[in-house]
């Protein structure tokens, strides 16, 4: 399905449609504040093998983020942090910012790569922050680029990423044109942030 969702005043209905594909198992494409991203609903196993079938990679071997409505429910993915990042994420997000943190018992066992962390993404994105809000869980997350060859440009047009992926995924979002900037990325497991990858994002 290619839907055409307003992404400054999403459309209450068209939301329902993609929640409803989402809660069956569906895989989606969807815009956020950066790059057009390829997510599912992270309780559901099926939905992240599948993602992972389309990535060609090992659930354990992947650097997946969550997509959380905002702050408050951050802290049921992770193990408690310093005072210092909690600053720095009520500074810096919503916005184009991955934070690496360490997970805790709460995050699903396939989700869990060897260094037991997890990436927080809190889009700043309307289109996002009503899915997420209105599923319940985060958005398990990745960029829908199958390399990290900066040389390969990310997608930005959705028909065009709706050619490429209508038949891997339930849903392609059109939000209008992305960008292709990732989000910058900062490791907090260590207690001060530090830079992992220079994105959209200032450090």
């Amino acid at each position: 399905m290619f839907l055409r969702i307003h992404p400054d005043n999403p459309q209450p209905r068209k939301i329902q449609q993609v929640i409803n594909i989402l809660k069956d198992g569906g895989v989606i494409i969807y815009p956020t504040d950066t790059i057009y991203g390829l997510g599912c609903d992270i309780t559901n196993n099926k939905a992240v093998e599948r993602i992972c079938r389309i990535k060609g990679i090992k659930p354990q071997k992947a650097n997946f983020s969550f997509i959380c409505s905002d702050l408050s429910n951050i802290s049921n993915y992770t193990k408690p942090f310093s005072n210092n990042i909690y600053k720095a994420m009520r500074r810096l997000l919503p916005g184009p910012y991955t934070f690496i943190l360490n997970a805790n018992n709460q995050v699903p066992k396939m989700l869990k790569n060897k260094k037991k962390t997890v990436g927080i993404r809190v889009p700043n994105t309307a289109i996002v922050q009503e899915l997420v809000e209105q599923l319940g869980s985060p958005l398990m997350s990745t960029s829908i680029k199958n390399t990290d060859d900066d040389v390969i440009e990310y997608p930005t047009d959705p028909e065009d990423i709706w050619d490429e992926y209508k038949n891997l995924v339930d849903v392609v979002i059109d939000g209008g044109f992305g960008g292709n900037i990732p989000s910058t990325i900062l490791d907090c497991t260590t207690g001060n942030p530090e830079l992992i990858r220079a994105g959209l994002g200032d450090f």
